[in-house]
C-alpha cells in the first residue's frame, strides 16, 4: 500500500510538470510502457508465496492503480486541450495573408495553350534552335542564294556564316530528317528580322510552325487545322479571311488573316487602319521542300503553316502594342496570372 501511494504522489507530481504533449506520452510510457513502474509490477509479483487471500487483494490493488493512471493520464489530456495556452490564437483583426499567385507572359500563356491543343491532336513538340545554317533556313525551303524572297526578310547574319533564324519554318527539314513521314509536328520559338519597330512589328518576336506530312493530305486538312486551333484558343467563332499568298516553301500559298479584335475590325493602330490582322501564312508544302527532308514528293505531301505567337497573344489578351510584350515592365506581365 505504501508503495502504491507512493505511486500515486509521483504521478500527480510529473502530470503537472508536463507541459507539452510529448511530455504526457513521456509520463504514460513510465508508468504503463512495457518496462513501465505498474507493468512491472505486476510482472514482479511473486505469486507462490501468496495465498489465495493475498493473491485478491494483490489484484484489486493492481487494478485499481492501473485504472488511476489511465485516469489521471486522461485528465490531464483534457485539461491541456480546453486549455488557453494549448489552443491555437489567432487574432481575426491582423490582415490576411499574402496570396498572390505567379505570373507568365501572355506569349507563354498562348504558347502553352497550343502545345496542349496540338499534342491532343497527335502533333510533336519541338523547338529548334535560335542560330541556324543558311541550310536550314533558306536553301533547304526551297530559297536559293539568289533569291528576293532572302532580301525580304531582314536577317541578322553572324561573322561565321550562321544567322539568327528569320521563321520558324527553318524546322520542317530538320524534322523531316530526323522523324520520317508520316509526321506531325509543331516547332513554337523566338525569331529575328532586323526590322523597324512599331505597333505591330518587333526585331523580335514568337512564331509557331506547324507541319503535317502523309498520303493525301489537301488544303481542306489544312483548313480543318486551322479552324480547331483558333476557335480552341479565342474560345469562340472568329472571322478569318483566305487569300493567296507567295512564299518559296509552299505551294499553292494563302495567307490567313484574322478580324481584329482590339478593333472589331473597325481599323485601329494595330491592324494599320484595315480592320484585319495577317496572323497565319499557310499552304501545301513545296516538292522540293520534301526531296530536301529525303521525302518521295510522288508519294506524300503534306502543309505547313507559320503561326504568328506574338500576334496571337495581342489578339487574344486586347494588348495594342507590340512593343508592350518586350519591354520587360513587371506591371504589364502581372495582369497575367499563371492560372489562366
Amino acid at each position: 500500500m505504501q508503495d502504491i501511494q507512493a505511486i500515486q504522489t509521483q504521478l500527480r507530481d510529473e502530470l503537472a510538470a508536463a507541459t507539452s504533449e510529448g511530455e504526457l506520452e513521456a509520463v504514460r510510457v513510465r508508468y504503463l510502457g512495457r518496462k513501465g513502474v505498474v507493468t512491472l509490477m505486476r510482472k514482479n509479483a511473486d505469486f507462490s508465496r501468496m495465498s489465495a487471500d493475498e493473491k485478491k487483494h494483490f489484484g484489486q490493488q493492481f487494478n485499481q492503480l492501473k485504472r488511476f493512471v489511465e485516469d489521471q493520464l486522461g485528465q490531464a489530456r483534457a485539461a491541456r486541450q480546453t486549455s488557453p495556452k494549448a489552443q491555437a490564437s489567432i487574432d481575426m483583426t491582423l490582415p490576411g495573408l499574402n496570396s498572390r499567385s505567379g505570373h507568365l507572359h501572355p506569349i507563354s500563356l498562348v504558347q502553352m495553350e497550343l502545345e496542349d491543343i496540338a499534342r491532343a491532336m497527335g502533333f510533336l513538340i519541338e523547338t529548334g534552335y535560335h542560330v541556324e545554317t543558311d541550310f536550314y533556313n533558306f536553301e533547304s525551303l526551297n530559297i536559293p542564294g539568289d533569291h528576293p524572297a532572302r532580301d525580304m526578310q531582314d536577317t541578322y547574319w553572324l561573322t561565321n556564316g550562321m544567322l539568327l533564324r528569320t521563321h520558324t519554318s527553318a524546322n520542317q527539314v530538320r524534322a523531316l530528317e530526323t522523324h520520317g513521314v508520316p509526321l506531325r509536328a509543331i516547332f513554337p520559338g523566338r525569331c529575328f528580322r532586323n526590322e523597324a519597330i512599331d505597333a505591330s512589328h518587333e526585331n523580335t518576336f514568337y512564331q509557331l510552325e506547324g507541319l503535317m506530312v502523309d498520303t493525301d493530305i489537301s488544303i481542306a486538312n489544312l483548313i480543318a487545322m486551322m479552324k480547331t486551333l483558333l476557335t480552341a484558343v479565342f474560345h469562340r467563332e472568329v472571322t478569318v479571311r483566305l487569300r493567296p499568298g507567295y512564299f518559296p516553301f509552299v505551294e499553292p500559298g494563302f495567307e490567313l488573316d484574322i478580324q481584329c479584335l482590339i478593333c472589331d475590325g473597325g481599323g485601329c493602330a494595330t491592324c494599320k487602319r484595315s480592320g484585319w490582322v495577317e496572323l497565319l501564312p499557310c499552304g501545301l508544302v513545296h516538292p522540293r521542300v520534301l526531296e530536301f527532308g529525303g521525302v518521295d514528293p510522288d508519294r506524300y505531301s503534306g502543309f505547313a503553316f507559320g503561326l504568328g505567337l506574338t500576334r496571337l497573344a495581342m489578339m487574344k489578351y486586347n494588348i495594342p502594342d507590340i512593343r508592350l510584350l518586350n519591354a520587360g515592365d513587371l506591371r504589364f506581365c502581372e495582369q497575367f496570372p499563371a492560372s489562366v
